[in-house]
């Protein structure tokens, strides 16, 4: 009986129109921000920041990104890992080459870089689709890993391809601890998050849902597929370049072009089909679930005080990862939103059932 929206009427068009009509999500939202912000640096011990934490809040934005692309306009990439690739070297040069450069002005760089990148490699999606798109985007993976190892200039220089950062901070405030550095990557995801739902929400986002239902029809009725796909290329690859500056800016700190690979991709992927394709709620599910997962699974051995190799148990635990993937692919392909949907749908209704 607590999320029946009964007596809840819309008095404007403004309230009609709300992200969360009902006063008990914007409550359960308000209440999720504010343990987000406050009680969670508090709390939460500094293995948790950089084992779960921090990466779950960056591999968040990426799937949002990465969503948008898929999820929404139904065009299929298997290049997100050298789009973040292409947003952590941008931001790297921005904020080495350029004296005084700020570190939001470099992410955002190396977002508009990835931008150029993305759209560029999604010019095939106006004539290609579906699997021949998929390779046409993982050739944007190759193209990006050899560049980032074989042009110097990409790396200022660095013989080995490593490269790494320090002395972070805005406006004067360093970004060193690994609080700081939560809450500086939750303020991205919040923003980012706000804004896609938005965008989602509005005519652009209604011209990609056209586009991945039927594009031939979306083009009968007036919609341009060239600037309704290629916007989705550059929403999308901004947002993961700016993840991927992130990933490498606050999270490695050091990195080379091995940390956005291929398995990245793979990753991202799997993020927002087992959270959820077409939904922001499902990139967060999708990457909680790829970044703890793994991680209680390895844990689990020691727990209940089973001997066990450690060789093993990393097997054991790809094993079972796999056969989940699979199973909620089987048993709900629609990914874990719209088990979340359904359950808040049995709330609305309990205990009537109508």
């Amino acid at each position: 009986m607590l999320y029946r929206e009964n007596g809840q009427f819309k008095t404007s068009y403004r309230a009609d129109q709300q992200i969360f009509p009902i006063l008990q999500d914007r409550a359960a939202i308000g209440l999720l921000l504010l343990l987000a912000f406050v009680a969670v640096p508090v709390l939460a011990p500094e293995y948790l920041f950089r084992a779960v934490l921090i990466p779950f809040l960056i591999l968040s934005l990426a799937a949002l990104g990465l969503n948008i692309l898929v999820g929404y306009c139904g065009q299929i990439s298997l290049g997100t890992g050298a789009f973040m690739a292409v947003g952590a070297y941008a931001a790297y040069n921005g904020h080495a080459r350029i004296d005084g450069m700020p570190l939001i002005a470099s992410l955002l760089l190396g977002g508009a870089a990835a931008t150029a990148v993305g759209v560029l490699f999604g010019i095939p999606s106006l004539r290609i689709k579906g699997l021949y798109l998929a390779v046409a985007t993982l050739a944007a993976q190759f193209f990006v890993d050899w560049a980032c190892l074989r042009l110097k200039w990409v790396t200022n220089d660095s013989s080995s391809g490593s490269v790494s950062v320090a002395g972070l901070n805005v406006l004067g405030i360093p970004i060193e601890t690994p609080v700081q550095k939560y809450l500086f990557c939750l303020c991205f995801l919040v923003a980012f998050a706000l804004l896609a739902k938005n965008l989602v929400r509005g005519h652009i986002g209604r011209q990609w849902m056209a586009i991945r239902d039927m594009d031939v029809a979306a083009a009968v009725i007036g919609i341009r597929p060239v600037s309704a796909k290629l916007s989705a290329f550059a929403v999308s690859s901004f947002i993961v370049g700016v993840a991927g500056g992130l990933w490498g800016f606050v999270h490695l700190g050091s990195w080379e072009p091995a940390a956005f690979n291929l398995n990245r991709s793979f990753d991202l992927l799997f993020m927002v089909i087992i959270g959820g394709l077409g939904s922001v709620m499902g990139s967060l599910f999708g990457a909680a679930f790829i970044v703890v997962l793994p991680i209680v699974l390895d844990a689990l051995p020691y727990w209940f005080g089973i001997p066990i190799d450690t060789a093993l148990a990393a097997h054991l635990t790809f094993m079972i990862f796999g056969g989940l993937i699979v199973f909620f692919l089987i048993v709900e392909p629609h990914g874990i939103a719209r088990l979340w949907s359904t359950a808040k749908e049995k709330l609305r209704l309990w205990p009537f059932p109508h």
